[in-house]
């Protein structure tokens, strides 16, 4: 546990743009009009640190941890960071490639393992935590597309998850 905590620090620090030992909860920026909060519009720096210690809150488990901070130059230390990691670790479930790829495959009208790129980014762009189409493009770039605007579900999954396996090696 004391590695977890000094790899913890280490990456909390990294985050400190001020050299006080604390990190800003949320920093001015552009995000999306239902992430507007007291008419200012705020990005969470929290979730930012959080992803890089290879946790994947939500925007919702995001915005619930940073609730009571109102204050756009709101700092926390690190002894108030640690167990907000704790919470969002413990509620995190890691999902199988497998996973991924049976939900996809309900999708997959022909049964050949593909999904139209065109349903993909609708369900990506329109369910649970949403992509803006540019992150949808993003996530697109590279792939294959055949037979009319399909991709193959699996080398799609097996991607995204090697993607974010250097994402987050690299992070830490």
């Amino acid at each position: 546990m004391d590695d977890q905590l000094a790899e913890c620090r280490e990456i909390f620090c990294y985050f400190d743009s001020k050299g006080d030992e604390k990190i800003n909860v949320k920093q001015v920026g552009e995000l999306k009009k239902e992430e507007v909060l007291f008419n200012c519009k705020f990005k969470y720096l929290l979730g930012d640190v959080l992803r890089a210690l290879g946790q994947n809150p939500t925007e919702a488990e995001i915005h619930k941890c940073c609730e009571n901070w109102t204050n756009p130059e709101a700092r926390i230390s690190f002894e108030e960071f640690v167990p907000i990691y704790q919470a969002v670790s413990k509620n995190s479930g890691q999902f199988t490639k497998e996973q991924f790829v049976e939900g996809l495959s309900h999708f997959d009208r022909e049964g050949n393992g593909t999904i139209a790129v065109a349903e993909l980014k609708h369900l990506l762009t329109t369910l649970g935590e949403r992509l803006s189409d540019e992150e949808v493009e993003q996530l697109l770039a590279g792939h294959e597309v055949a037979n009319g605007g399909y991709v193959n579900i699996e080398s799609f999954v097996e991607a995204i998850i090697h993607r974010q396996n250097l994402e987050i090696h690299w992070c830490t």
